[in-house]
């Protein structure tokens, strides 16, 4: 879908040379792939300006991910409460 709609705008351009009408319709064609792919949350343009999202929200959800692993498994629990208590302290 991208490639034909790629080849649709080049041909427009192209075309604009002969009349710029098509230059117009080549720009409303662009203009709407960009503003569709906001929309949607992918596309040519992504809404957020980066591709793989917040990483600090990815952080604070693995870290938290880590901590509910540690805190609720059964294997090195006392290792676990220690590296807990170190964190706890590490963030006064």
């Amino acid at each position: 879908m991208f490639v034909l709609l790629l080849i649709l705008i080049v041909v427009l351009f192209g075309l604009g040379f002969i009349s710029p009408i098509w230059w117009v319709a080549a720009a409303v064609l662009v203009f709407g792939a960009t503003r569709h792919g906001r929309e949607r949350g992918g596309g040519w343009i992504r809404g957020d300006g980066s591709d793989l999202g917040n990483y600090r929200d990815y952080e604070a959800r693995r870290d938290r991910q880590d901590r509910w692993d540690r805190r609720y498994s059964r294997q090195h629990r006392a290792r676990w409460r220690r590296e807990d208590r170190r964190d706890r302290e590490n963030r006064k």
